[in-house]
């Protein structure tokens, strides 16, 4: 071992390089990050400040109060509303109850592997094109029936299935395990504990992620086109056995149309959608951190 490896001070200054040199990438690193932060913020602004421009004018009482005509003119959202309104209420009474029940499957009464199983095949479900799903019920369905909003909540329900339960899994696996020892030990049936016990603590998330996915499936057009697109009626409808006007397919109708009229209805259109999604996103957060105070306060 020569003098030089031996110098207390050649060993302080390459490590003060070294820290020198840490500090110097985590700058940078933070900086990059900064940096994505704000072109993300830039391009919401953009679409946000683009779709208010171009659609806040249109935005007056009976823009939501009067129907889309079937041919020609000018006509409101009244009709894709309601039936925005029947479409998701179906889809979350279909997908909500599979959904937490599947998740406390998963959580509470099978073995790791099936759980693990079980998960694999949520994510691949989760990441199905939704042009894909409308295909499928439209091909399963649709085809020898003809089109209907019960048959739209069924695809948007598929979509909104793996989202719901992959949300609650997570908000349950955070419920601490003493409590499910606790009640077990004291002679409390397992389906009782998760009903009186995990439930009940969890309920915060789930609620956050109904609401959440909710949002994610309202907007969703692909689906609408292939089972709820064929609309025989001028006005506002609630018979759910046939199609019904969305607000996701009133847009891209407004959008196809020659009419400038009707490019500017469809910007409003578009802007009362992010509106309703911004709703449900400042709703699920405010909940969320609710629950979680009130726990840490209890």
């Amino acid at each position: 071992m020569t003098a030089f490896e031996l110098d207390p001070r050649n060993d302080i200054t390459a490590r003060s390089s070294g820290l020198a040199r840490r500090r110097a990438t985590e700058k940078i690193v933070a900086v990059i990050a900064i940096l994505s932060a704000l072109l993300a913020c830039a391009i919401l602004f953009v679409v946000l400040g683009t779709v208010l421009s171009k659609g806040f004018s249109q935005l007056d009482l009976t823009f939501f109060t009067k129907a889309k005509p079937l041919f020609g003119q000018k006509g409101g959202i009244a009709d894709a509303l309601v039936g925005s309104a029947l479409i998701v209420g179906m889809c979350a009474a279909f997908a909500v109850p599979v959904a937490v029940l599947v998740a406390i499957y998963i959580s509470e009464y099978a073995k790791p592997a099936t759980a693990v199983f079980f998960r694999m095949v949520l994510d691949v479900l989760n990441g199905v094109p939704a042009i894909i799903v409308g295909i499928f019920i439209y091909g399963l369905l649709v085809v020898g029936h003809g089109q209907s909003a019960i048959y739209a909540a069924f695809a948007l329900s598929i979509l909104m299935m793996p989202m719901v339960a992959r949300a609650t899994q997570e908000v349950l696996a955070l419920v601490p395990r003493s409590l499910r020892e606790a009640s077990l030990a004291l002679g409390v049936p397992r389906w009782r504990t998760v009903y009186s016990i995990v439930l009940p603590t969890a309920i915060g998330g789930i609620l956050t992620g109904v609401v959440l996915a909710v949002a994610r499936v309202a907007g969703e057009t692909a689906p609408l086109l292939f089972t709820s697109s064929l609309i025989t009626t001028n006005g506002v409808s609630t018979n759910v056995s046939q199609a019904l006007q969305s607000l996701p397919l009133a847009i891209f109708e407004f959008s196809e149309s020659p009419s400038p009229s009707d490019h500017a209805a469809g910007w409003a259109a578009a802007l009362v959608l992010i509106a309703f999604v911004l709703l449900m996103n400042v709703l699920a957060k405010t909940f969320a951190g609710l629950k979680r105070r009130k726990l840490e306060g209890s």
